[in-house]
């Protein structure tokens, strides 16, 4: 009796040691064949955890990554849109600017030509003594000349083009010596206009003219 439990225990103590040994290696042969990817978390749904099989994962992360591929592209496009936007508004920004500067080139020929015209052109034509026309207004006809040959280049420049092809840099630099050279001798008599100018102002017949010319003008 005694021997058929201690046999018995022998027995036990050996299918113990058989299910140590076999419990892990059980535990990573399960592992294998399946893989846990998503708990169950639906309300009233008790079956625990949820498993599928290797394939099935690869199959779900690529169907993850189709769906994230699109937003990647939207974002690029969006940064390409800011991109183009950006430069519709510094095209735009640069074509007003090019406006701006053929207005202004057309105010100051068309000021100059209404100064010759109603100024200058008159008091030569009376040929009053005491008024030296050329010192008070140097060589305001050169000055016209070359504005208006500086308009013309860049209404060439600009006529029909594309904002995008319009070079007006090039104008600049072709007209360059010729407007340093007219506004050297100008600037270099304008002190000397402004100090004739307070005299004749002091005389009243040359004032008288003067004035008349100022209110043709306006």
């Amino acid at each position: 009796m005694e021997r058929r439990e201690a046999t018995g225990k022998e027995n036990m103590g050996t299918k113990k040691k058989n299910l140590t040994f076999l419990r892990p290696r059980l535990y990573m042969l399960e592992r294998r064949k399946t893989d846990t990817v998503v708990d169950s978390s639906v309300s009233g749904d008790h079956s625990g955890t949820l498993r599928r099989s290797q394939s099935d994962r690869t199959e779900y992360n690529q169907k993850l990554q189709e769906k994230m591929t699109p937003q990647a592209g939207a974002s690029a496009t969006e940064t390409l849109t800011q991109e183009e936007h950006q430069m519709q508004r510094m095209m735009a920004k640069r074509s007003k600017i090019i406006k701006e500067l053929i207005q202004t080139e057309k105010d100051y020929l068309n000021d100059l030509e209404l100064c010759i015209r109603e100024v200058v052109q008159p008091l030569r034509n009376k040929q009053i003594d005491r008024l030296d026309v050329d010192s008070l207004f140097s060589n305001i006809e050169s000055v016209h000349q070359i504005s208006a040959k500086l308009l013309s280049l860049l209404e060439e420049a600009t006529t029909d083009v594309e904002p995008a092809m319009q070079v007006i840099g090039e104008v600049f630099l072709q007209i360059k010596g010729p407007l340093e050279d007219i506004y050297k001798v100008y600037c270099y008599h304008h002190d000397e206009a402004h100090s004739v100018l307070e005299s004749y102002e002091k005389e009243e017949e040359l004032k008288q003219h003067l004035s008349h010319c100022i209110q043709s003008l306006k």
